[in-house]
């Protein structure tokens, strides 16, 4: 019979001595799907969502209940305080510590960077100082992407949008603070920390207007759930420019409590933007994982 975390029977057709990696938009049950495959097979649930990976939001990014935790381990979920910088690059350490434990991973999660970086490698750039970056935006913001483009090099200028300024500024970047050029550095990716062959690589494809509506249903319960004392928690510290602070309906309800939305306004905003941040996903998924076996959402 099939459950409603695997609706398309998935499960069955596992290995369950192999990975499984989960992709899939907002809202679409990759954490149920998740927890469905460790409580039947076996495994340790490991996050890929960017916002979830923060301590201070449990309610707002839908993190796995206390119940879940008990149904099966969870990691790398609320680990990270607001207060510290977090990259792609630390999270495939730790996926890599993980990885060294022999533990199958079933790895969910909508960052597509996160799962991208995990299955094709990343290269590792050094950090652009902030001067660089200054120069950068004045060189744009005066109308230099022209030139710009003329001082990259080749081999990065033929593999890049040149039509967007945020492509080139970044390439430029590079090359202006290592001497070497994207391409240089991409040509050094590491291989990835689990190949091909070494997962099941799922991607959860959702009917758009169904999703949507589990997108509002779910910030409705979200607000039952306490989502705005988790946000009336961090108001002395909000800063809107912080990794954490990107969580998607935390500006807005904290615009709704420093008195410049009504709550029904910040709920509207909030679920706007999360159907919009699904797109996004599925435009990543898409473009990055046509090679991923597609699998029904169970919503």
């Amino acid at each position: 019979m099939l459950s409603a975390a695997d609706p398309g029977g998935v499960i069955a057709t596992l290995d369950p001595a192999r990975h499984v990696l989960i992709a899939g938009p907002t809202a679409s049950g990759k954490s149920a799907l998740a927890l469905a495959i460790a409580a039947r097979q076996g495994g340790v649930v490991v996050n890929a969502d960017a916002l979830q990976v923060w301590s201070c939001w449990r309610v707002l990014t839908a993190r796995p209940t206390a119940a879940d935790h008990a149904a099966a381990p969870h990691l790398l979920y609320g680990h990270v305080a607001p207060d510290r910088a977090y990259s792609v690059g630390d999270w495939l350490a730790e996926v890599a510590a993980l990885i060294a434990t022999g533990q199958r991973l079933i790895v969910a999660g909508g960052t597509g960077l996160y799962l991208t970086a995990l299955t094709r490698g990343l290269a590792v750039i050094p950090p652009v100082p902030p001067g660089i970056r200054a120069r950068g935006d004045a060189w744009l913001a005066a109308g230099g992407l022209g030139e710009m483009v003329a001082a990259l090099d080749a081999p990065t200028a033929a593999g890049i949008d040149l039509r967007n300024p945020a492509r080139v500024q970044r390439a430029w970047e590079v090359l202006a603070a290592t001497g070497r050029g994207l391409a240089d550095w991409q040509a050094d990716t590491p291989a990835p920390l689990i190949g091909p062959d070494a997962a099941a690589r799922l991607v959860i494809q959702a009917n758009r207007d169904r999703l949507a509506q589990r997108i509002e249903a779910r910030f409705d319960a979200m607000l039952d759930q306490g989502a705005l004392d988790e946000v009336r928690a961090v108001l002395p510290h909000w800063f809107p420019a912080a990794q954490w602070a990107r969580a998607i309906g935390a500006a807005e309800l904290v615009a709704h409590l420093t008195g410049r939305a009504t709550l029904a306004e910040a709920h509207d905003r909030a679920v706007i933007a999360t159907r919009q941040y699904a797109k996004s996903q599925r435009i990543w998924f898409r473009g990055r994982m046509r090679d991923w076996r597609p699998v029904a959402a169970s919503v």
